[in-house]
């Protein structure tokens, strides 16, 4: 059993964005030589998670918009109140309550199969780091394991 590890940083643009970052992944996975087994995928943020579904543009408007309405900024959130929060506190800190609220519904970690050295997908799922909040460096951890391919 092999098993290989890699990060990957990715520069978001804004709020909402929708990063396909399956090729990627596939690419990682070529070049492993992993012939069977499964790929762990981690985000390290809590406002960037990660996502499985269709990378098709008005489906992605679509998503935006739910986002939108299901945690709208101008609610009033305990976490953007800096005279009451006193914990995990950063000198340049943003209120984005309602970018921790929407993480909630994603997932920080992906795990996919791996067979015959190809991710197992359904026809249009593809891979994304989902942005909450604004633009930002994000770090994602891959991890493999599995059996090398026989040569």
């Amino acid at each position: 059993m092999k098993i290989l590890n890699k990060t990957l940083e990715f520069q978001t643009k804004e709020e909402f964005d929708f990063i396909d970052f399956t090729d990627k992944i596939q690419a990682f996975i070529e070049s492993s030589k992993i012939k069977d087994g499964i790929i762990n995928i981690q985000t390290m943020h809590t406002t960037a998670p990660l996502l499985v579904n269709e990378n098709e543009p008005l489906l992605l408007e679509d998503f935006k918009n739910h986002l939108r309405k299901m945690s709208p900024k101008e609610l009033e959130y305990n976490h953007n109140d800096f005279t009451k929060r006193t914990v995990n506190m950063c000198f340049d800190e943003c209120k984005n309550g309602h970018s921790h609220c929407l993480a909630l519904h994603f997932p920080s970690t992906v795990t996919l199969n791996i067979i015959e050295g190809k991710l197992q997908f359904g026809e249009w799922q593809r891979i994304f780091l989902v942005e909450l909040d604004h633009s930002r460096l994000r770090k994602l951890q891959m991890q493999i394991l599995g059996n090398y391919a026989e040569i």
